[in-house]
């Protein structure tokens, strides 16, 4: 299993881990720039490094993320969520036309909840994953 994500994980670097995780980098460098946006560009810093290599990684629930999560999370949908989530689906559509780029459509959609929802949640190995709603 470790051997098919470390492939997984190469191929995906190759197609698109890599452009994504520069495009990500580059809107959090943006974000740094004003103080208010700080927060933003962690999260553009953490989704890049997710990007990076996603097999093996899922997103799971912060323990102790409030209300001010919350609010983070409906400003960053509204401003950046919205057109990642777009940009994921259109770049699934497009490595799924072939069979090797099937699971690297199943990669980017399951990027989705992370751009949707970058605050209160944290990216930890698929073996110590939690499900989203669990506390």
């Amino acid at each position: 299993m470790a051997l098919i994500r470390l492939v997984c994980n190469i191929i995906w670097l190759l197609v698109a881990g890599l452009w994504l995780a520069v495009g990500y980098a580059i809107a959090g460098m943006i974000c740094f720039v004003l103080v208010v946006t700080i927060p933003f560009g962690v999260a553009a810093m953490r989704m890049a490094n997710y990007a990076l290599w996603p097999f093996g990684r899922e997103m799971a629930s912060k323990s102790g993320s409030g209300s001010g999560s919350t609010l983070l999370n409906v400003v960053w949908v509204l401003v950046a969520g919205w057109w990642l989530v777009v940009g994921h689906i259109v770049a699934a559509a497009g490595l799924a036309v072939t069979v090797i780029g099937i699971p690297m459509a199943w990669a980017t959609l399951k990027m989705i909840p992370v751009a949707l929802a970058p605050f209160g949640n944290e990216i930890v190995s698929s073996e110590d994953a939690r499900e989203p709603w669990q506390f």
